[in-house]
């Protein structure tokens, strides 16, 4: 029989969550693992959430910003134990996809366009978890999901052509004019560029059996720029290294999101698109992660923390987040026990951050651009492509439509036309 105490304890755990994980904390070992976790995280996150912001057409400490205050709130609010928010690779080329067109990115206009998606997407999966709308997520079939991150794959090598090479290339153009302007221009290559980019890729995946102990990405950014700057200074007539401007700060910046009727009403599709992919992403990471260590898991309230952490976010120059598969992956492989693993690292990598803002001008655009690859090999799932295609006959046509829909229309035609391509091929399965 229930008691007014009981009661009362199941709703402080009802609204503030985290609170569940209170006694775990006084299990020997738990902080102690929670926090050197946390400060895994935060160091994984530093070159990463630069490369990220890149690639979302923000100044690069944008993507750090996006790491803090909403990787803190979903890890107090949100359902799952272990998982990371913050900065992602499909939010982030997506978030480029939908606001190229309104703005020009790196503007202030693009940027408070922006905060004010993060606003309105935080506002709209608040609702839906309120409104116990858990399972919408699972309307998105698999092989949707698989020819999307292939697609975004595509995308983000394309993206970084131009500061791989060293060559300025214009920005929001299609694959094959991107390329094609690459090959036009391949005698204006920065071979010092090009020599620290590759440096970069060659040793993180050279590293990855050791990124347990040293983040394989924090040794390739050490690598990559050493060697670029090594060359640049025995070869200076090469064209200059172009670099990561100055950070302003390690705390975030405060902003306000514009809801001026105009700019909500120009937002309205983005904002659709974005929740659903952010959602999505968010979703299938959790679950994957409950699954792996047997844990429960509220669809419901992970919208709402996930929205509440897009919500705060906008308010600190955050741009939309989700669930990070890289990120998560290190707090789990890195023994992280509790939410707490999630919150340290977002503080921690405020303090981090004053340590290591005064260095961001040595680092060059080009290694970057070399973790933007990785990330992207990282993307395509080639043993559930496989699996798909020997096994599942009738998932190959929308893999293979969103795939390519992906990479040559716009990103909201994309998901569109991979639902309906596979609801046509159930149909036809039958």
């Amino acid at each position: 029989m229930s008691t007014p105490a009981r009661e009362a304890g199941e709703g402080w755990r009802r609204w503030l969550p985290f609170l569940e994980w209170v006694p775990a904390w006084r299990e020997p070992g738990t902080v102690r693992a929670d926090l050197l976790a946390g400060l895994t995280g935060a160091i994984v996150v530093l070159p990463q959430g630069l490369a990220f912001a890149t690639l979302a057409g923000l100044p690069p400490q944008h993507g750090l910003y996006a790491a803090m205050v909403p990787c803190l709130v979903a890890a107090l609010f949100g359902s799952s134990r272990l998982m990371v928010t913050g900065p992602a690779n499909a939010i982030s080329l997506t978030t480029m996809a939908l606001l190229a067109p309104l703005a020009v990115p790196g503007s202030p206009q693009y940027a408070s366009l922006a905060v004010t998606l993060a606003f309105l997407v935080g506002a709209v999966q608040v609702a839906l978890g309120l409104a116990r709308a858990g399972r919408l997520a699972d309307l998105v079939p698999h092989a949707v999901i698989v020819g999307f991150t292939s697609g975004a794959a595509v995308l983000i090598v394309a993206s970084q052509l131009g500061p791989l090479f060293g060559i300025d290339l214009p920005r929001g153009e299609s694959v094959a004019d991107r390329v094609g302007a690459l090959l036009g221009r391949l005698g204006e290559t920065s071979w010092p560029a090009l020599a620290c980019g590759v440096a970069t890729i060659v040793a993180i995946r050279a590293w990855m059996p050791l990124n347990r102990w040293v983040p394989a990405m924090l040794v390739g950014v050490v690598v990559g720029s050493a060697i670029g700057w090594a060359l640049h200074a025995a070869w200076p007539e090469s064209p200059a290294l172009r670099s990561v401007p100055p950070l302003p700060s390690a705390l975030p910046t405060l902003s306000m999101p514009d809801l001026s009727i105009d700019t909500v009403r120009s937002l309205f599709a983005a904002t659709l698109v974005m929740t659903l992919l952010a959602l999505t992403e968010a979703t299938a990471i959790a679950r994957a992660i409950a699954a792996r260590d047997r844990d429960p898991l509220d669809g419901n309230r992970e919208f709402v923390g996930q929205g509440l952490a897009n919500l705060a976010g906008s308010f600190f120059s955050a741009y939309p987040t989700s669930g990070s598969f890289n990120r998560s992956g290190v707090n789990v492989s890195s023994g992280a026990r509790t939410p707490l693993a999630a919150a340290s690292a977002a503080v921690l990598l405020v303090v981090l951050l004053g340590f290591v803002a005064p260095l961001a001008p040595l680092l060059p655009l080009a290694v970057i651009a070399g973790l933007l690859c990785v990330v992207a090999w990282g993307l395509v799932d080639r043993r559930e492509i496989a699996r798909m295609w020997r096994e599942e006959p009738a998932e190959r046509l929308p893999v293979a439509v969103t795939f390519v829909a992906t990479v040559s229309l716009s990103l909201e035609w994309a998901i569109l036309l991979g639902l309906l391509t596979s609801m046509l091929a159930k149909r036809l399965a039958r």
